[in-house]
């Protein structure tokens, strides 16, 4: 028929008009099909002297096949949340490039973006190769970092032998912290190189001019921590210290007068938190309860023994002069 495709059939019909001699237009003329449809068909497929019927068909059959066209943009795959995965990709290409550009690793950066991307925020080690297409080594070193600079933390992962690796949505306070801390420690040596160096030469001036910078720097992030945990955090262990005995979610929202979600995450934040609620931490006891504790590190094995109920270092009020 005119204009349709050429089948096996008319291909041969071609093959035995060009064995014959005849033109084209001949040709054309017996299969009722346009003289340029012949041309073509013979031009693509080896030329007068070359055309094969059966070998023009697989060929045709073979362009045709590349020639299917792939989904078009729209109407590519979507996770559960209508989400495209592609463009989830190259965000965390970016986002990684970002962090690249404040000094970390690349293979760093793009691990902690990916963890960072995940709903549930943790992912195994298998699964991060998946997505990043590296090897394991390289998502074990680059773990390795993070875990350093305690943002990601490793979990069993229930029920199977394997782990996780996790970051958990407190991540930027514990970061914060990190840094304080790490300027507090700049501040210390550079303290003990005054000392050393005496603050009247140029070298000792020189640190104590960054001892003041960074005690300063590490002050004032362990303040902006503080509030961005909150008075909740500091109301329950106040709660916890007034009543003198462990208490669990609902006692404390019943005295305080606060839903038991509100008291949940204050709890969250003083548990998770120890650097801001110092010198104490928040305990579990038995059962659901809480209570606090002093933080373990203030105080010397020493101590602690001499501190205990009925210790005879320790001395009661009232009985230092022998009165009863």
């Amino acid at each position: 028929m005119p204009g349709g495709r050429l089948t096996q059939t008319d291909r041969r019909h071609i093959a035995a008009g060009l064995a014959e001699g005849l033109g084209y237009a001949e040709i054309a003329r017996r299969l009722d099909r346009p003289t340029s449809t012949v041309s073509r068909e013979v031009a693509r497929n080896g030329g007068p002297g070359g055309y094969r019927a059966d070998r023009a068909h697989h060929a045709t059959g073979r362009r045709a096949r590349r020639r299917v066209p792939g989904p078009r943009p729209e109407q590519r795959a979507v996770d559960d949340h209508g989400r495209d995965p592609e463009a989830l990709r190259g965000f965390v290409e970016r986002f990684a490039a970002l962090m690249v550009e404040t000094g970390l690793p690349r293979m760093v950066a793009r691990v902690f973006a990916c963890l960072l991307t995940a709903d549930s925020g943790a992912l195994t080690a298998a699964e991060l190769v998946g997505r990043l297409r590296v090897s394991p080594a390289s998502v074990s070193k680059a773990i390795g970092y993070l875990e350093n600079l305690e943002i990601v933390r490793r979990e069993r992962d229930p029920g199977r032998r394997r782990e996780r690796y996790v970051v958990d949505d407190d991540v930027w306070i514990r970061a914060w912290m990190t840094s304080a801390r790490t300027h507090a420690s700049w501040a210390d040596a550079a303290r003990d190189g005054v000392e050393i160096l005496d603050p009247a030469t140029p070298a000792g001036a020189r640190l104590n001019h960054m001892w003041e910078f960074f005690a300063r720097l590490s002050d004032d992030m362990a303040g902006g921590a503080s509030a961005l945990v909150g008075d909740d955090a500091m109301t329950v262990l106040a709660a916890l210290v007034h009543a003198g005995a462990p208490l669990t979610v609902d006692e404390l929202a019943a005295a305080l007068g606060w839903s038991a979600d509100r008291v949940t995450t204050a709890l969250y934040d003083a548990e998770y938190h120890p650097e801001v609620t110092d010198p104490v931490v928040l305990r579990h006891v038995a059962g659901a309860a809480y209570t606090i504790a002093a933080r373990p590190d203030r105080l010397t094995g020493a101590q602690r023994e001499a501190l205990s109920p009925g210790s005879s270092r320790v001395v009661v009020p009232g009985q230092a002069h022998g009165t009863g």
